[in-house]
């Protein structure tokens, strides 16, 4: 399975799931996924997510973090905790810096903490 066919699935199963994930892409969008970030509304449905993202069988894979409740940014109009971005939708960037920027945008210094401390930014 192509690269795109296989990004395909992973857009089909985070709507599917209602998961948001946030690709790395080489080529601007083009390209295979080199980091990958997903949330989603239960820690179930993100399991879920990785199981189809390990059943692609990507080379090299590692899950560099287990799946938790991380727990997000409360939303001050709802009380609900958000997403960094829509659930169901997969967002892909070109550079890893991009994907830290959407993180420390997102304003919850406890999920900044965790992508730098799973990427191996800080021990």
């Amino acid at each position: 399975m192509g690269s795109r066919k296989k990004v395909a699935v992973l857009k089909a199963a985070a709507k599917k799931l209602q998961c948001f994930a946030l690709l790395r892409s080489s080529g601007g969008g083009g390209g295979v996924p080199g980091v990958m970030y997903v949330q989603g509304e239960s820690k179930a449905a993100v399991q879920s997510w990785v199981d189809t993202v390990h059943r692609l069988r990507y080379k090299d894979y590692q899950l560099v973090a287990p799946v938790s409740e991380a727990g997000g940014v409360e939303s001050s109009s709802e009380g609900a905790k958000h997403m960094l971005g829509e659930a169901g939708v997969v967002e892909e960037v070109e550079r890893v810096k991009d994907m830290a920027l959407r993180i420390m945008e997102h304003g919850d210094p406890k999920m900044t903490e965790w992508w730098r401390r799973a990427m191996g930014f800080v021990s």
